[in-house]
């Protein structure tokens, strides 16, 4: 699902790189013997959880330089970690980023499964889910869960304009059906709007 809403131009390449680097930070503590823990993503253990946000990123260079996502689709599912996740991460990371970062990439329009959208609108909720699993790595490996306040916000701003729509699309459990606090910190309420809980120990469908 793409949405209309976009992160200001001038800062979603900071945003996604941010990303990037929070998510990475944490897949480099991951133990060999953790690699099986299970996550808040109902069904995924850590090593699928990386996999799926691995492939995720290893798809925009391509997209971004006009190959349509059905020429992609025998990526998806694919085990790209290997004997070396952290490499494997690495060097998706590295790609994506430089690809997001290359002059008027995001002012293009990319080819998915469901027809022509903004290269912007895709990066921009990519970068947003790889935040929100960034919470789910951290809690599967009883790491640090506080995200950056930046990229809290930023993935809040993403999520406005459709959080009543992601239970449709099977990508993320509905909202918590208990209402969020008045004056709930931002973690809380995006942790929320996507199904999770930091009270609870997490059975959430993978995005």
């Amino acid at each position: 699902m793409v949405t209309k809403r976009q992160d200001d131009a001038d800062t979603l390449p900071q945003h996604y790189g941010a990303a990037l680097d929070h998510f990475g930070h944490l897949l480099r503590q991951v133990e060999p013997h953790q690699w099986g823990h299970r996550t808040p993503c109902r069904h995924w253990s850590v090593r699928a959880l990386a996999n799926h946000v691995i492939v995720q990123h290893l798809w925009v260079p391509p997209l971004l330089a006009g190959t349509p996502a059905v020429a992609l689709a025998d990526r998806e599912g694919t085990d790209v970690l290997g004997a070396a996740p952290v490499l494997a991460w690495k060097r998706a990371a590295t790609l994506a980023e430089e690809a997001v970062h290359t002059g008027g990439a995001l002012d293009r329009t990319v080819v998915l499964s469901a027809g022509p959208a903004s290269a912007a609108h895709l990066c921009s909720q990519i970068a947003m889910d790889t935040v929100v699993h960034a919470w789910d790595l951290a809690r599967a490996l009883g790491a640090e869960e506080r995200l950056p306040d930046p990229l809290v916000e930023f993935a809040l701003r993403e999520l406005s304009g459709y959080a009543d729509r992601l239970a449709a699309t099977g990508l993320f459990d509905p909202p918590l059906p208990v209402p969020v606090p008045q004056g709930a910190d931002p973690q809380t309420r995006l942790l929320a709007l996507t199904g999770r809980s930091a009270e609870d120990s997490g059975s959430h469908r993978p995005t």
